[in-house]
């Protein structure tokens, strides 16, 4: 059985996958998938390299995400160059690593997991969700993006009422106070246990 589990950005995705993997569940994260295959050396990053330049590369190799984002968040053409070059990369190692995992229930964390039709991969849907002020404050403080970029990102993104329509499962991560999500994640594995039996 596979958990998809998605969110906004700055919704705690992985605060809450965190909880999980305590838990002894096993994951696959698009985010740490997409990075593999752009690493140094990769023939993705020599791609991406030879279409944008430079620029787009730290001194030593490695994609300048943040340089990325700026280009690709501006332009839906490059986005979309972009997209067609690297989501086919991402979703067949995705696939390889989901089917290596041992747990009774794995979850495939994905934030767009509507969007790119990952929720038809998966058994059930699990949506973090905060308000839009709280994406962009909590991503404000970890990233090096700007407000601009922030909301173009959550404007790509499913808006939050189609998000939580689509859910199965829902945990809400709009406050700090850790102990109420670790419950609602307790509650959640002893759901999707039972299922998965």
């Amino acid at each position: 059985m596979i958990i998809g589990l998605t969110g906004g950005i700055g919704s705690g995705k992985t605060t809450v996958a965190n909880m999980f993997i305590e838990l002894g569940i096993e994951a696959v994260d698009a985010d740490v998938v997409a990075r593999e295959v752009v690493d140094v050396g990769t023939p993705a990053l020599n791609q991406i390299a030879e279409h944008f330049g430079d620029k787009v590369l730290h001194s030593n190799g490695s994609l300048n995400r943040t340089q990325l984002r700026e280009i690709v968040f501006h332009s839906p053409e490059e986005k979309d160059w972009l997209n067609n070059l690297i989501h086919p990369l991402i979703r067949e190692e995705m696939a390889r690593q989901i089917t290596q995992c041992q747990s009774p229930y794995s979850l495939l964390i994905a934030p767009l997991l509507f969007e790119n039709g990952l929720d038809k991969s998966v058994s059930r849907t699990l949506v973090i969700d905060v308000p839009e002020e709280t994406q962009i404050a909590r991503t404000l403080s970890r990233d090096e993006s700007d407000e601009a970029t922030i909301k173009n990102i959550i404007n790509v993104q499913i808006n939050r009422k189609d998000r939580l329509a689509k859910a199965d499962d829902i945990i809400d991560n709009s406050g700090d106070d850790l102990s109420s999500i670790k419950e609602q994640v307790r509650k959640l594995h002893q759901t999707y246990l039972a299922l998965a039996s």
